[in-house]
């Protein structure tokens, strides 16, 4: 039986998601052409759906998303108009001619546009919308554009709720910027297109307030501060990379776990923390007790789970999952 997904409800406050979802068989079938739409399709339906992305990065056969997600308001007629607009910028014939008929019915609230208001806002402040839109609207391009048919995603998406505090949200920032790094593509995540990261040191306006929401007061008006601060994580110098050495090789991070020792925050990031995609939750210990018990007066499930402390191999505070890891948790 497919479990629940843990969120938070919409009317409860703001919230935040470690989200990723990974090609039909695992197949490595984005090229950067791909991995282009599927950028800018990103930051449309995040516009649209009124969320917040804080850091991307897409890879050729998967895709992570940190994504915060506002506590549900109302939205204006006019606001809904705007996002609509963002989702097709080239509206068919059909489409305008309906959205004529809308506007027209907007303005004595008909019952045509009761309908519409209605379909346009479930869509809206939901990371499960917002996913299945950014997934649907991808596959239908990458189908039409490659001659191909049928399920391009292998599965639902994966998703861990994340405490907002600044500091566990900034761990997973970097964990997912330095994807790419991980992979063997880049030793600077700036120097790859398709991350938030890299968005941001390029000048995207968007990209870079994604990042000033992992540090509290940042604004985009002070990109320096918050570039040096978040350098600072992902490579323990404001500067960069003044080594490639943050890398460890798995028997020696073995040794480390074993002995209960403890490694720099950036040579943990670059090695598979599957707390971080597979926790489910993500944060302190009370944060976690707090979710499982929501999640338990929703569901009447988990009664015997506990929040898992993740293993102290970095100085990342008391981290805890909400999920027991079969599998080595470090790779």
């Amino acid at each position: 039986m497919r479990t629940a997904r843990i969120k938070v409800d919409a009317g409860e406050g703001v919230a935040v998601y470690h989200v990723m979802t990974r090609t039909v068989n695992g197949e490595h079938l984005l090229d950067d052409v791909a991995k282009e739409v599927l950028r800018k399709q990103l930051w449309q339906v995040a516009d649209f759906c009124g969320v917040q992305v804080c850091t991307f990065a897409l890879m050729s056969n998967h895709f992570h998303v940190l994504l915060r997600v506002p506590q549900k308001s109302e939205v204006t007629d006019a606001e809904l108009l705007r996002r609509y607009a963002v989702l097709y910028p080239k509206p068919t014939k059909y489409q305008t001619a309906q959205l004529d008929v809308i506007r027209g019915q907007l303005v004595k609230d008909g019952p045509e546009a009761v309908t519409w208001r209605s379909r346009q806002v479930a869509l809206m402040g939901d990371v499960s919308q917002f996913m299945k839109l950014l997934k649907q609207r991808f596959s239908v391009w990458f189908n039409r554009s490659h001659g191909r048919y049928g399920t391009l995603w292998a599965e639902r998406f994966k998703s861990v709720l994340v405490e907002g505090k600044s500091g566990v949200m900034r761990t997973m920032a970097a964990y997912i910027d330095l994807n790419p790094v991980r992979a063997g593509l880049v030793e600077d995540p700036k120097d790859y297109r398709f991350c938030g990261y890299a968005e941001a040191v390029a000048g995207n306006a968007t990209a870079r307030r994604g990042l000033d929401l992992l540090f509290e007061g940042g604004t985009a008006d002070n990109w320096r501060s918050t570039q040096s601060a978040y350098r600072q994580i992902l490579f323990g110098t404001a500067a960069g990379p003044r080594e490639h050495g943050h890398h460890i090789d798995s028997e020696a991070f073995e040794r480390v776990v074993a002995q209960k020792g403890q490694l720099p925050l950036q040579a943990v990031l670059r090695c598979r923390v599957r707390h971080f995609t597979d926790g489910a939750v993500l944060g302190s210990k009370a944060f976690v007790a707090e979710q499982l018990n929501h999640y338990r007066r929703a569901t009447g499930r988990r009664e015997r789970t506990a929040p898992r402390d993740v293993p102290r191999v970095t100085d990342w505070g008391d981290l805890c999952t909400l999920r027991g890891l079969r599998k080595h948790p470090f790779g």
